[in-house]
């Protein structure tokens, strides 16, 4: 019964995900899973974990089959399999983080307490370990709701605790515990009194965004090449914006391979553009790069992606399998943002943007950034769930940041974010066209980029592990 209930609310997580926002599903889901384990044994603690990870996790991630099945030619069968095993992999953090609190603290208030750091803990190694794979990490489902407030202080992660320490209300308020219930219900609502302002305009700049929704199964096709860059010439050429922004690998071979031909109905001196491309060679390797043309500025993508990007050790035959086009990357090097236009344009990759610990240095001082912008091609994996999710995690980095974030994409969803998180402007998925957006730059930091430039994640780390090890010893 317990194994059921523990599935039955990992799906309910999922669903407080983009595209529905139900962000009170989140909690109503973690207090399910905390007045499962609160009374339990070890193993049943750690099984409900791992049903509840396996579930969310699985149903979350699903449009991986997408990628592995229909572009990869992967069977469906074991194309369905390596989503689950991968579900497996990522549920066994929750497994084991809640099998050990449960081991190490008697059942009871002190445990449900105890839940909280832990499940905070388990979502920070997810984040970390192994490159890190934070996709629809709990906190995400606060990009929308009463706890998006705290982003500019506490990030994603933080707000990832505060979900938690509600979820463990819930269940204190059941168990009628009230002079428990009410702090820990209300200090998460406390985010909707916290000054949020703590950036400046840096005046105004209109950005075009394509979406030349270009089939994956044509985006690689040699004998469709020149009719893609036709397109995608066509589309530069219709902008209106004072700078010009194509989605990931929009030119997928390396630049240097380009005809000058094309090169040059790509370029235009007036409006300067940022062209998704690789660079490198293929004794030192390839990075999928965004160039400024008209410009010596050319940003490279940093954090990978596993499989898709580069191989991890002994999975080099799976990786053939799906014949993935440059599929063992270079990483690039630098945080440089591009001035152009009186901004300062900070490039993210793809998925790049779910690490903001990785681009915090880009959101304070005096080279800031003022505007983040996400490039990316999600065509690999359909439309649905897929493109709102990642439009929700850019939204948290618009909080925490209290940056604009525009997004260029190959097939959705190319959007425009304030730095209020707020979406202000989307074109449809897989409609072809030019996004033009007037976008707010901004200049200062918030709290959050400040003590996350400073020190990392660690405090997190810090505050989880200490008050778990101290409600340990209070159970003793």
């Amino acid at each position: 019964m317990k194994a059921a209930a523990a599935l039955a609310a990992g799906l309910l997580h999922t669903a407080s995900f983009a595209p529905t926002e139900a962000w009170w599903a989140q909690i109503a889901a973690l207090a399910i899973l905390f007045g499962l384990v609160s009374q339990a044994t070890p193993r049943v603690a750690a099984l409900c974990g791992a049903l509840f990870g396996w579930g969310w996790l699985a149903s979350g991630l699903w449009w991986l089959h997408i990628s592995m099945h229909q572009f990869g030619g992967l069977p469906w069968l074991l194309a369905a399999l390596a989503v689950a095993l991968l579900a497996a992999f990522l549920c066994s953090y929750y497994a084991l983080a809640l099998g050990l609190t449960a081991r190490w603290i008697a059942p009871g208030r002190l445990r449900l307490l105890a839940l909280v750091p832990a499940w905070l803990l388990a979502e920070l190694a997810r984040a970390t370990w192994f490159t890190g794979f934070p996709w629809i990490a709990s906190g995400y489902a606060h990009s929308v709701g009463p706890l998006a407030g705290w982003a500019a202080w506490i990030g994603v992660y933080g707000i990832t605790a505060l979900a938690a320490l509600a979820a463990a209300g819930l269940v204190l308020m059941r168990d009628k515990a009230w002079r428990l219930a009410a702090p820990a219900l209300l200090l998460p609502l406390a985010g909707l009194l916290l000054p949020l302002d703590f950036t400046a305009s840096t005046g105004r700049v209109t950005l075009s965004l394509v979406q030349p929704s270009i089939p994956q199964d044509h985006k690689f096709d040699p004998a469709r090449f020149a009719a893609n860059m036709e397109l995608l010439a066509r589309l530069i050429e219709s902008a209106r914006g004072e700078v010009v922004i194509t989605p990931e690998s929009v030119v997928p071979l390396p630049l240097a391979e380009l005809d000058r031909a094309t090169l040059a109905r790509l370029s235009n001196p007036e409006r300067p553009a940022l062209l998704g491309s690789f660079l490198g060679n293929a004794e030192e390797g390839y990075v999928n790069s965004v160039v400024g043309l008209g410009s010596d500025y050319h940003y490279g993508k940093h954090h990978l992606l596993p499989f898709g990007e580069f191989i991890p050790p002994g999975f080099g035959w799976f990786v053939r399998a799906m014949n993935i086009p440059l599929d063992d990357q270079a990483r690039g090097s630098h945080q440089r943002a591009w001035a152009v236009a009186g901004q300062r344009l900070r490039p993210l990759i793809c998925y790049e943007d779910l690490f903001g610990e990785d681009f915090v240095q880009s959101a304070v001082g005096p080279d800031a950034a003022t505007v983040f912008v996400n490039v990316s091609n999600l065509a690999w994996f359909g439309t649905v769930m897929i493109q709102d999710q990642h439009l929700q995690f850019s939204q948290m980095r618009a909080l925490e940041f209290q940056r604009p974030v525009v997004r260029s994409t190959n097939t959705g969803s190319t959007a425009v974010i304030d730095h209020q998180g707020r979406i202000t402007a989307r074109l449809p998925a897989l409609q072809r066209g030019v996004l033009e957006a007037d976008v707010d730059g901004r200049s200062g930091s918030t709290p959050y980029a400040r003590w996350l430039a400073a020190l990392g994640l660690w405090p997190l780390w810090g505050l989880g592990l200490l008050t778990l090890i101290g409600l340990r010893k209070a159970g003793q």
